[in-house]
């Protein structure tokens, strides 16, 4: 797989200030209000041997406990709540790996409107299930992500249902914004240091929107799994290229094509972004387990991966972990468990080369 930190750049890439984007501190405020009714506010807990595993302070937001095990609950009922029936009535679509489709699943279903969601081939069966439970029609299609957004573009063509791509729409970065507008209120003091996952990057976006307003001198730190490097690519290099995608344990945050979206935020207010191998993911994995109990699905265990990555600078910080969700096959969380480490697809996972441009990532 290429190295993407090894890549040489003559000048470090500088973005321009940013002072249009679409979500702003109000707007997280306003999405507080509209889901604080329907949601808990989320456990922000600490546990000493973690704060000896990592040398520092370590708080963790808990966003794996929702109702359906996912922080993307916040953004989906803040967006259904600002649609009108009108447009709820042609019913919406969107395309996922699992939690965000799960999430507009649930919001759908409170609001009485129809969901379509395709999912990628290989898709987690489990979470293929939930959503299916939850009341929407799960289409299979496409080898990935990016591929089954498309499909639902075409739905989108055919149906003139309304489309919710999951780093897209400012209703749900403003929604999910609320956990990190929670873990500043939750915190003692100050935080030195936030570390969140970086898939499509919504969670990303939204956190650091929230936390560099309101507490500046905390450190906002976004980690990418090494076998989905897009995002973490373009915030460096100032590039926004494709790149093929191998299986990782990180399901959720397996995107071939960059969000510039989302990027604008990260680029404005995130101040570094880490790779992470797949067996730093699954130790993450297994410490979570082993100190406050709970299952997390690889995704959520990329922030841990990170910090303990960056622990001899963390020493004595006050540091704020994110855990986005713990919907994880069991066959995965007993490779964690085990200590083996060993990625476990629903089935074997083809490599699907780019058509026009081979980065060397197959």
């Amino acid at each position: 797989m290429l190295n993407v930190n090894s890549l040489p750049v003559e000048e470090p890439y500088v973005p321009e200030p940013q002072t249009d984007l679409p979500v702003h501190l109000d707007d997280v405020y306003q999405a507080q209000k509209v889901i604080s009714d329907r949601l808990a506010r989320t456990p922000f807990l600490n546990h000493p041997l973690l704060d000896a595993a990592l040398g520092c302070h370590a708080q963790v937001k808990l966003e794996n406990t929702h109702d359906i095990g996912s922080f993307k609950i916040r953004g989906s009922l803040n967006l259904l709540a600002q649609l009108s029936e009108a447009e709820r009535a042609p019913g919406l679509v969107t395309a996922t790996k699992g939690n965000h489709g799960q999430s507009l699943a649930r919001a759908a279903a409170l609001y009485r409107t129809a969901c379509t969601i395709f999912v990628p081939e290989n898709n987690n069966a489990d979470k293929n299930r939930a959503m299916t439970a939850l009341g929407a029609d799960v289409r299979v299609e496409g080898h990935d992500f990016d591929a089954a957004w498309v499909a639902s573009e075409r739905f989108v063509r055919e149906t003139g249902a309304r489309a919710v791509h999951p780093a897209r729409e400012p209703a749900l970065i403003a929604g999910v914004a609320t956990a990190a507008l929670e873990m500043i209120e939750q915190t003692e003091r100050p935080l030195d240091y936030v570390f969140v996952p970086v898939g499509g990057g919504s969670i990303a976006a939204g956190t650091a929107l929230v936390v560099k307003q309101l507490s500046p001198a905390t450190r906002v730190i976004a980690v990418q799994c090494e076998n989905a490097p897009a995002m973490h690519y373009a915030w460096h290099h100032g590039e926004e290229r494709p790149f093929a995608v191998t299986h990782t344990v990180a399901d959720g945050l397996a995107v071939r094509v960059p969000v510039d979206y989302t990027l604008a935020f990260m680029r404005e207010y995130v101040d570094d972004m880490l790779l992470v191998s797949e067996e730093e993911i699954f130790r993450a994995m297994r410490l979570y387990a082993s100190t406050l109990h709970q299952m997390v699905e690889g995704a959520g265990a990329v922030p841990l991966a990170g910090a303990t990555q960056m622990a001899d600078e963390l020493e004595g910080a006050n540091v704020g972990l994110i855990v986005t969700g713990g919907n994880v096959e069991a066959a995965t969380m007993m490779s964690a468990l085990s200590g083996r480490y060993e990625t476990v697809p629903p089935q074997a996972m083809p490599m699907y080369p780019l058509s026009s441009i081979d980065y060397g990532c197959r």
